[in-house]
């Protein structure tokens, strides 16, 4: 289905020009100008030995050649629609390579689960998207997997300090087999430096093929305000429901990386059967043609909402990454690794729960919901919402107050959504 130009000539084309035909050729498909839904469960094989061959590729069995076509198998395996969707997730980031997942969660899960084994200790930044963290910390120890976590903001004396703790935790038998970062931090805005994470596996072992992996959760910013492979991670994640999808009308999960580590991640997606559908892989293929449009809308009106609030006397304190100090360390990570400062930022409200449970229920035109980067703006309440299940202890330590209260900035006009927080803080 490949339709690969990437130049015109000397002119190389953006990313958003590309969403709307790379990777896929109409005359391909009886001249179809989009990609059809290809709702199908299972593919015809040419020969016998053609079908052999393709799930020798597909279980890992043997490498396929530089110019060998996989073959269809089998949607759990691979799918026309899915393909095409991953040869364009991989534009932005400038990856060798993509896979598109049922969610964010299964693209995170898939990923760890290929890398880490028993014995094994994972670093990872806080804090972090409430599934995640239960994943770390709840689940994964049940596997013999253990997890030690250090601050979003950590300098990089402080991540040593930590890797060597893992280090000791896991002993001689265990390993580091990544560092997982979410940056900037859900819903802190905290930002975590991808190049210094990368300074640290590299430091810290003693040969190539054993350095931990740095593996980023890049949904709060990516693709378009921060390219996490371009500053030292191995692999990035997407939580495609959010920005790529961006009509909260889909769940789906990525990663993109290097082939070798996507190929090796895609044994472990066949196996647990982890990957996207067609329906909702054609459904991305829609909204990537309009995600730089959106991308930025949402972006230039959440500047303007987050001035009229810096000095709301109803409002301690903003957390958005357009007011960073550019000579404080979160501003000189923001200026290393970052684009833009996104539409998702949260605030800080005088009092506690009461007055974030008042200010809430009173929004009209926000929607009261978790999840982030819909064409709607969304208001949530992350210490008893999307992160109710992380300890008290955390939830402080980590700047996750009770009075925190995280807005994702839709394409609505930036006036009307004014009028509507206004209206709401003078409930407050």
């Amino acid at each position: 289905m490949k339709r690969t130009i990437l130049n015109i000539g000397a002119h190389r084309l953006q990313p958003s020009t590309l969403m709307m035909s790379y990777g896929f050729d109409p005359k391909l498909s009886e001249g179809a100008i989009k990609c059809p839904i290809f709702q199908n469960s299972t593919f015809a094989f040419e020969s016998a030995a053609a079908g052999k061959s393709f799930m020798q590729i597909a279980y890992g069995i043997r490498d396929r050649e530089p110019s060998e076509d996989p073959g269809l198998i089998y949607s759990r395996i691979n799918n026309p629609t899915l393909e095409i969707l991953e040869d364009r997730l991989t534009l932005w980031d400038g990856a060798e390579n993509a896979l598109a997942f049922g969610s964010g969660m299964a693209a995170i899960s898939t990923t760890i689960l290929t890398f880490a084994r028993p014995g094994d200790v994972i670093l990872y930044s806080t804090p972090a998207y409430g599934g995640t963290e239960f994943l770390f910390e709840k689940l994964l120890p049940q596997f013999g997997i253990r997890s030690l976590s250090f601050p979003a903001r950590a300098l990089e004396e402080e991540v040593t300090l930590a890797y060597d703790r893992a280090e000791q935790l896991a002993g001689e038998a265990g390993r580091i087999p990544l560092i997982f970062a979410e940056t900037p931090a859900n819903p802190t805005n905290d930002l975590v430096d991808i190049a210094l994470l990368r300074r640290v596996a590299e430091s810290r072992s003693p040969r190539r093929d054993q350095r931990a992996k740095v593996i980023v959760d890049n949904t709060l910013l990516g693709p378009l305000w921060q390219q996490p492979l371009k500053h030292g991670a191995d692999i990035s994640i997407y939580s495609l429901t959010k920005y790529v999808g961006g009509h909260s009308d889909l769940i789906a999960g990525s990663c993109l990386g290097t082939a070798a580590d996507i190929a090796s991640i895609q044994v472990m997606r066949t196996i647990l059967g982890t990957m996207v559908d067609p329906h909702t892989a054609w459904l991305l293929l829609r909204s990537l043609e309009t995600l730089s449009i959106r991308m930025r809308k949402s972006a230039e009106s959440a500047a303007i909402v987050a001035n009229h609030l810096r000095n709301h006397k109803k409002i301690a304190a903003i957390q958005y990454l357009g007011f960073l100090d550019t000579e404080s360390e979160q501003g000189k990570t923001f200026s290393a690794q970052c684009e833009g400062a996104g539409s998702t930022f949260s605030i800080i409200l005088h009092g506690g729960e009461p007055e974030a449970f008042r200010f809430l229920d009173a929004l009209q035109i926000i929607k009261l919901a978790v999840s982030l980067g819909g064409t709607e703006s969304l208001a949530s309440h992350p210490a008893g919402m999307t992160h109710v299940d992380v300890s008290e202890r955390a939830k402080q330590t980590c700047g996750i107050l009770p009075s925190l209260v995280r807005l994702s900035i839709g394409v609505e006009e930036p006036e009307d959504l004014i009028a509507d927080l206004e209206q709401a803080l003078a409930k407050v």
